[in-house]
């Protein structure tokens, strides 16, 4: 990291709201796709739960990417400067 702009801690908290959110829709339709097949449909409860848990390591994953594409376009425009 250049030091500047945001880290990817930072980053990652701003965004895990998010994150959770599409996860625990996600692992909803999920339940509801499986129940096709015989499986239980998820409660609205334990989606959330769900979408919590397998939110964070996305989100933090996606954190980190746009933490690197930051970095490539500081370097890029710091190259450009001279």
């Amino acid at each position: 990291m250049t030091g500047g702009g945001w880290s990817t801690r930072r980053i990652a908290l701003a965004l895990y709201p998010f994150g959770a959110g599409a996860a625990a829709v996600n692992v909803f339709f999920a339940s509801l796709i499986f129940s096709w097949v015989g499986g239980p449909i998820l409660s609205a409860g334990w989606s959330i739960l769900l979408g919590c848990l397998i939110g964070a390591p996305a989100t933090w994953a996606f954190a980190r990417h746009i933490r690197r594409l930051m970095t490539v376009a500081e370097t890029r425009a710091t190259q450009q400067e001279v």
